[in-house]
Parts: structure tokens; sequence; C-alpha cells
């Protein structure tokens, strides 16, 4: 199912059950899967239009009354357009609002450069009071969402819009919003992953293992405030780290642990993800070969790191 479409039902769950939460979006319901949202809950889902920063202030004075706001459209109008009123109206205001990004990095695929926002984790990530969390796949998302809206503060969500591989299957899987998901244990080198790209990772993992490399693979689902005791056992035991992101290398994931390791645990290091680039226009295979993120890619990297550590 596309996680859309599981962050609508969940949300439609969640807000029969508190009638604090509210939703609103700035014209794009249809694309963010809420559309039916607002024939259940006419009085507390909303359209601002095209208005993305009035939506923040408003979720703000919202929140200021005691009520649970989402605010949801595009990653680039979530995160650059409406900056300053995150910055100020919410988390200077110590508003509880939760921020919904879709389509995060090259998932813009075919809405190209403008709509690609490879910078909205490093932009987010230095305003004091922000939780950062980027699901992997639907059975994460569905644990996530009680535990944000139980989270006294503002929330970021990067979200992918459509169908993404299964990654957490078992039906004892339990999801702590502020510890990270070791996926598979290892020795060899340390593979940090969060978002769109844990599924390559899994299948790099694969491939490292048919090469006798030992890869623990470790998803950061939760960015900020990260889990830096996860970050040092690991590299402690591989003493190599790679860091796999659909984000800029600047400011993202590899910019986070690597802050984490550079002070408690200095080892080898490199990055996937995008080299301080903008976006173009292309489907996410292609994109993923462009900006040198695929499977192969990741393999490549931690065989080299592996060796040279």
């Amino acid at each position: 199912m596309e996680m859309r479409k599981v962050f609508a039902t969940e949300l439609e769950n969640l807000m029969q059950k508190n009638k604090k939460i509210c939703l609103l979006d700035a014209d794009l319901a249809k694309a963010s899967g809420t559309i039916k949202l607002r024939e259940v809950f006419p009085t507390r889902a909303f359209d601002v239009g095209i208005a993305e920063q009035n939506m923040a202030s408003v979720a703000a004075g919202l929140s200021a009354y005691g009520y649970i706001p989402f605010i949801t459209t595009f990653t680039p109008f979530a995160t650059r357009r409406i900056c300053d009123q995150i910055a100020v109206s919410i988390a200077y205001g110590m508003q509880n609002v939760k921020i919904v990004g879709t389509d995060p990095g090259i998932a813009a695929e075919l809405n190209g450069g403008t709509h690609m926002s490879f910078e909205d984790i490093a932009v987010l990530r230095s305003i004091p009071e922000m939780v950062i969390f980027e699901p992997v796949d639907n059975a994460q998302l569905k644990q996530a969402l009680p535990q944000i809206v139980k989270c006294d503060k503002p929330c970021y969500i990067r979200m992918f819009r459509k169908e993404t591989p299964d990654v957490f299957t078992s039906p004892k899987y339990k999801f702590n919003l502020f510890k990270a998901d070791k996926i598979c244990d290892g020795k060899d080198v340390s593979i940090f992953v969060s978002g769109l790209s844990t599924a390559d990772v899994l299948d790099a993992q694969k491939i490292l293992k048919q090469d006798g490399i030992s890869a623990e693979v470790i998803n950061i689902h939760t960015i900020k405030p990260i889990d830096k005791d996860a970050i040092i056992s690991s590299a402690k035991k591989t003493k190599a780290v790679l860091t796999v992101e659909n984000h800029n290398v600047i400011g993202g994931l590899y910019s986070a642990v690597t802050e984490v390791l550079a002070k408690e645990c200095p080892v080898k290091c490199d990055c996937i993800g995008i080299n301080d680039e903008f976006g173009e226009v292309g489907k996410i295979p292609q994109l993923k070969a462009r900006y040198n993120m695929t499977v192969s890619d990741i393999a490549d990297k931690a065989r080299a790191l592996v060796k040279n550590k």
C-alpha cells in the first residue's frame, strides 16, 4: 500500500480517538492522500490554499489553544518555504505542530530540481527543539504516528508518498521513536541508513556477505535527536562507518553521524548521498544512478572502507 494511504488511515484512527488532533493542507490533499479526512472531520481538516507560510502560522495558533495540528505539503514547501515560521512561530514559540513533508529528495522524480529537496534535514536540524523522523516502510510509520502525537515537541515527518519495500515484516517488531533499529548484525563495517535507501542497503549487505564482508545495518529513522549510543556502539565494533541517505551529505545523516563520532569514537567514514548538487528531472532508478546511490555504489564504498581501515 502507498505510504500516503497508510498515513491517512492511521491519522484518521488517531483523530477518532483524540479530538485535539487536526489537519491542515495547502491545496495538496489529493497528493498527500488526506482528501477524505475533510469529509470525516469537516471541523478539523482544512485547506488553507496555496499559502504554506500562513498554514504554519495557523497551525502554531491552533497549538497555542491546545490542539495538535498536522500540516502536510511537498517537502520543499514544508521546509524551505516556511522556515521562518517553523523557527519563530512553531519552535521558538514552543508549539506542538507536526510537519509532514512528502516526496523528499529524489522521490520528487518528474517534478524536478525545484521540488527536489536535498536540504530539508539540514535546515530543520539546525532549529532547536525539532524532532526529525523519516519512516522506512508502512509498518514503521504505523507505529511511529501515535508516538509522534504523544511527543510534546514540533516534529518533522519526511515521508515518501508511494509504495515502499517492506523492511520491518516481523509481527514482533517494536518501534521506539528515539532508538535506532538494528536490522543486521555485523563486524566489518557499520552502515547507517535513513528512509528510502534502506532497502538498497539491505540488498548491498547481501552482496557484501557473498564477498565475505559482514556489514552491520542500522536504520536511523530519527535523525534528531539521534541515537548516539547505537552509533558509538557499532562504530567501536567495526571501526568503519558508511552512511547512506536520500539527502545532501552536508547537514544530513552523514553530518549527524560524524558529529557524534568525531567527539566520541573517531573511525574511518564515508558516505552515499547527494554531493552538494541540485536535483533534476528523472525517475528514481535513473536518479539513483545519476547521484551514485545504487546498490552497487553502496557495496563498492563499503568494500573500500573495509579494505582501507
